[in-house]
């Protein structure tokens, strides 16, 4: 649990000397989505707590770094009641960029049984760390890419470590970022603006789900995500690789 905090001291120092990406030259407003919702509220952690109390943490985070980006920002389903997949998408409209807040879990066969405070509960210790989903279905994969490259980069550079759990099951847009192809997933191929989708951490992993409930390591995850959105919003343009992704839709 102590390599998170040699990247946030090295990003510490950094953003010290002035290194921090500043905002955009025009303000390009960034929807951020809470996965899941009160009804339908995703994974249960190994100690019992609900994926979407997990996701609205980080997404409320990510809003208050891209503001204090000066990047205009819409959060959506903050309060858990979205009727739809669909909704998450259209409620984005007019955005120019959409990033679904998730955090992960793993196959209910790759669960253990244990016992906290008098739950029964499960948990896998195997699997750690973020990872990214783009859509070939999406108008804009070639800028889905590219942006959600820049954020797992910028996480690794901070200390950050993906997981590379979902790569037995999701083809790679790349490989290093652990930025995976999920075409079919509803917020990335309804959105009308480049998108993608954000997993956090494993839930399901006890030592993990410890440092993704720490409010100093939330903020600072949410600092690394913001960083990368303003660098590619700003200046990025797509290499060959990601405008060809835009071919295959």
């Amino acid at each position: 649990m102590t390599g998170w905090w040699h990247g946030a001291r090295r990003w510490l120092g950094m953003a010290a000397v002035g290194l921090c990406v500043a905002s955009p030259p025009s303000a390009a407003e960034i929807a951020v989505d809470v996965g899941h919702t009160l009804v339908a509220p995703g994974a249960t952690s190994a100690r019992g707590r609900s994926e979407f109390e997990f996701n609205l943490d980080l997404a409320r985070a990510l809003v208050e770094a891209l503001e204090g980006r000066g990047l205009p920002v819409r959060l959506i389903n903050e309060d858990g009641r979205i009727p739809s997949l669909q909704a998450r998408p259209q409620a984005a409209s007019g955005s120019d960029f959409l990033i679904s807040v998730h955090h992960d879990s793993v196959g209910e066969h790759e669960l253990r049984p244990w016992v906290w405070e008098g739950q029964a509960l499960n948990y896998n210790d195997d699997f750690a760390g973020h990872s990214l989903f783009v859509s070939r279905d999406n108008p804009d994969t070639a800028r889905s890419i590219l942006c959600a490259r820049i954020i797992g980069a910028r996480l690794q550079r901070m200390g950050f470590v993906p997981t590379h759990k979902n790569g037995r099951r999701r083809a790679y847009a790349d490989t290093q970022h652990a930025v995976h192809y999920y075409d079919g997933l509803a917020v990335l191929r309804h959105a009308r603006m480049p998108a993608v989708l954000f997993e956090a951490g494993v839930i399901k992993n006890r030592d993990e789900e410890l440092l993704l409930r720490d409010e100093a390591r939330i903020r600072l995850m949410a600092d690394g995500i913001a960083t990368g959105l303003a660098a590619c919003l700003r200046n990025g343009v797509p290499a060959d690789g990601e405008a060809e992704a835009d071919a295959l839709s």
